[in-house]
């Protein structure tokens, strides 16, 4: 097995030269191009799907079960808060700075350096390593694509900012637009039907009701109201308005079963944007989860998303830097952090049975 020194400092030396590379979500191909030449630099043979990227280990066996690395390559949009260039790898205090460094380039470049040592070794199990796009916008093009080109997995390990502690369930997502509708008038006159006096009776619904299920890991499913739009001009009684609410679901309940509970409370017409962002988990029982524990890990519920709500598989998520990190002006990870998660990912991985 590689010495983790080394492997640390080429994982650095490629997180630096993907920070300097701008992968904004949808525009990834050069930062995948920069990847898919280390690969091959290395002796992988990696396969590409749009901006998606994955090698699977020699000695690939189908009757064996098949473990998934992944994390993903694209980054939010740069806040404006930044004092330093997002795009300029830079160290210090100990701390290399940049954007993409915490979220979600350590797990791209530590899981791979994982995934590169084990390959090396037999195990009781195949391995795939994917690098995936679009997730910060859960986008059609990222590992919704990638996965039907992958053999069947059984389990994911998800590399995202955690610490390194194992998330064993993850809130989903529901973006809910709501419009009410009334009728116009003028405001000085009594008259016309005020369409954001009837949002606010749905808006207050939405902020006291309850689901009954809560969750240990995640607590309850959380609806929250962000956006409000109605009203033309100050002298006319708006006929619509129009409020968006963000929907965290926790693994009791489908975002479609909560949709129809919101419909059958509320006067206006809702409409989900999507369902296919569902509340994730794994069986705490499960030998990934068990092992992480036996190595003085302490499972947890995440309340962010990730890819793992596109995995029809169980997950779990683990990764090197911290979640308050992510998307803020200033991200930055650690080199310490980078040679633990190296160091915990084979340790983790290597001689792995389930």
């Amino acid at each position: 097995m590689m010495d983790i020194e080394n492997l640390t400092q080429e994982a650095i030396g490629l997180l630096e030269a993907m920070v300097a590379i701008p992968s904004v979500s949808r525009e990834e191909k050069e930062v995948a191009d920069l990847l898919e030449h280390f690969m091959h630099e290395n002796g992988l043979h990696p396969h590409r799907t749009g901006n998606n990227l994955w090698c699977i280990a020699p000695g690939f066996d189908a009757s064996r079960p098949t473990l998934l690395l992944n994390a993903h390559i694209d980054t939010v949009k740069p806040a404006s808060s930044w004092t330093k260039d997002p795009f300029r790898p830079t160290w210090e205090n100990g701390r290399l700075y940049g954007l993409g460094t915490n979220d979600d380039g350590a797990s791209v470049v530590c899981l791979l350096q994982a995934f590169r040592t084990l390959s090396c070794k037999p195990q009781a199990y195949n391995m795939v390593y994917l690098a995936s796009c679009e997730e910060e916008v859960s986008g059609k093009n990222g590992i919704e694509m990638a996965l039907p080109l992958l053999p069947r997995i059984d389990v994911a390990l998800v590399g995202e900012p955690t610490g390194m502690q194992p998330a064993i369930a993850e809130k989903g997502l529901m973006v809910l637009d709501v419009t009410e509708h009334g009728k116009s008038g003028h405001a000085a006159r009594d008259e016309g039907d005020n369409a954001i006096y009837k949002a606010l009776t749905d808006m207050e619904w939405f902020r006291t009701f309850r689901f009954p299920k809560m969750s240990p890991l995640l607590g309850d499913v959380k609806m929250t109201v962000t956006i409000i739009q109605a009203g033309t001009q100050h002298n006319v009684v708006p006929d619509r308005c129009v409020f968006t609410v963000d929907v965290r679901s926790n693994e009791n309940y489908s975002n479609e079963s909560i949709y129809e509970t919101v419909c059958a409370h509320v006067q206006g017409e809702v409409k989900a944007r999507s369902f296919r962002l569902n509340s994730s988990r794994i069986d705490p029982c499960h030998p990934l989860v068990a092992r992480a524990q036996a190595m003085g890990r302490t499972p947890f519920g995440s309340p962010t998303l990730s890819d793992q709500a596109l995995m029809p598989f169980p997950s779990l998520k683990m990764g090197p830097g911290s979640s308050s990190r992510s998307h803020t002006a200033n991200e930055y990870v650690t080199k310490g952090e980078l040679q633990e998660a190296i160091r915990l990912y084979l340790d983790l991985l290597d001689g792995l049975t389930f």
